[in-house]
């Protein structure tokens, strides 16, 4: 029985998606103004983690994560830097991009742009405005926080003590001091819109709001998200969207603790942070993954001096066992990759000595399960990887071991698989994908060359026909002003 910690009712709960197997699930993504660093990334593999494992245990898993790319530190930045914001935001969403890949991050089902919302944004304050949550003062829309009776039930705080704990003078656009912007109004310099208000730009929080509400419905099963975004931001996710519906907007909430360096939160605002790309040129996307694993995800997790180092040597008694196991199952004829669940099944039909072997094997797999079950346990679950590598080491290296082709190769099917629901998976072997890949790699480079010269030519009719005709295969075609990309 798989038990979560739901943040919104601060215990334990069994997890019963709001339909049978199917699972909707909504990660507050980046806001592209820069590079991400470790302290970011903790969140964006916490959620492949776990995502990975809900889809392990045969849920269909529908995940958002949003692109916020329009917000004052984007605007800041396209400021000092002199260029339009979308450059800045191309930019740093291609890094997200490239990052995200280069760690082993499942991409998501889609990753909605705040950007391409707006018109619903606008729907969903005009519809707060007519049921009385959302009042317009010259030019800005701002939540009223008094009219929604529940504010503060995921963060604890009560209406009271934000009004009593805000000893500045109220702004004269707010009728409280704790009321939130939902509409900004236009400013000199600034990306608009249009809107019944005038010329502006959504808030923050609604952003999220929307883009989970139209691709997820009305009410999801999981919102993932940091620590730091429980309150405001989540706060205020669900006192606009449940004003907007009179639905419940999630029935799970999920935060991950903060990366912590010398006692304080990592974050670009304090400059004690380390960007992903440098660890990276050090330290491979296992180390860092597994890393990430040896604290549970709702716990501080401290960054120190040599802690990748003593990550690397971790994940290297996994990566020694797949070694050794690759090169014992590599003359036998038996599958190294049978999925695990057809294991199971015929696992009682083979000789007795493998059957014994099979089930010391799965009796560490259900300790792996156990551990994930009970709130996603990833310390818990490499200690079960340990189990089974030292089983495997201890027994495989054995004299005479019978059936010691099939072993391997059952084992390294069993580990891979539970390791890479960690993102730990074997990183040297290739499973068929690799000259696949650098083919397709090759041919979309003849492509996107010929379809620039077209280009070039005028010819635009036949380059978008390129396009539309990659698009139909399931290939995205981008083009920026320096380069074309493409992405499956």
């Amino acid at each position: 029985m798989l038990q979560i910690y739901n943040s919104l009712t601060r215990q334990l709960e069994e997890f019963q998606p709001l339909y049978k197997d199917y699972v909707t699930f909504y990660n507050c993504g980046p806001t592209v103004y820069d590079f991400f660093h470790i302290g970011n990334a903790r969140n964006f593999i916490t959620f492949d983690n776990i995502r990975r494992y809900l889809i392990y245990r045969g849920y269909k898993v529908k995940f958002i994560q949003n692109i916020t790319d329009i917000e004052d530190k984007i605007i800041r930045k396209a400021r000092e830097e002199k260029v339009p914001v979308e450059n800045i935001t191309e930019k740093y969403t291609r890094y997200f991009f490239d990052y995200r890949n280069k760690l082993g991050i499942l991409p998501a089902d889609y990753h909605p742009r705040a950007t391409e919302m707006i018109p619903f944004m606008i729907e969903m304050i005009k519809g707060l405005i007519e049921k009385g949550f959302a009042y317009e003062k010259g030019g800005d829309v701002l939540f009223s926080v008094a009219a929604f009776k529940d504010y503060g039930k995921l963060s604890g705080k009560k209406i009271e003590d934000l009004r009593e704990g805000d000893r500045k003078k109220v702004k004269k656009e707010k009728e409280a001091a704790q009321d939130f912007v939902l509409w900004k109004s236009y400013k000199p310099g600034e990306p608009y819109w249009e809107s019944p208000w005038g010329k502006g730009r959504p808030g923050w929080h609604l952003e999220c709001s929307a883009m989970s509400m139209k691709y997820l419905g009305e009410t999801i099963d999981i919102h993932g998200g940091g620590t730091d975004l429980q309150f405001p931001h989540h706060e205020n996710e669900i006192a606009q969207s449940e004003a907007y519906t009179g639905k419940p907007f999630v029935k799970y909430w999920l935060h991950n603790g903060f990366l912590i360096i010398d006692g304080e939160k990592m974050s670009k605002s304090l400059g004690n942070f380390f960007m992903i790309k440098d660890v990276l040129d050090n330290y491979s996307p296992q180390t860092i993954r597994f890393f990430m694993c040896m604290s549970h995800y709702r716990k501080p997790l401290e960054y120190r001096k040599g802690i990748l180092t003593n990550a690397q040597k971790g994940f290297n008694h996994i990566k020694d066992c797949y070694q050794f196991l690759k090169e014992h199952f590599s003359q036998t004829e038996s599958p190294p990759f049978i999925l695990c669940d057809e294991l199971l099944h015929y696992q009682y039909l083979l000789p007795s000595e493998l059957e014994n072997f099979f089930k010391q094997l799965f009796a560490y797999k259900d300790e792996y399960e156990s551990a994930m079950d009970e709130d996603f346990n990833f310390p818990q679950a490499v200690g079960a990887l340990f189990n089974i590598t030292k089983f495997l080491n201890t027994h495989l290296r054995e004299d005479n071991v019978s059936h010691l082709p099939q072993k391997a190769a059952y084992g390294y099917a069993l580990l891979d698989k539970l390791a890479g629901i960690l993102g730990l998976g074997d990183p040297d072997y290739e499973k068929g994908t690799s000259k696949d890949d650098k083919t397709m790699d090759d041919i979309m480079e003849i492509l996107l060359s010929t379809r620039q010269q077209l280009r070039k030519n005028k010819e635009f009719a036949l380059a978008d026909s390129i396009r539309d005709r990659l698009e139909k295969s399931g290939i995205t075609i981008k083009d920026f002003p320096d380069k074309t990309t493409w992405s499956r």
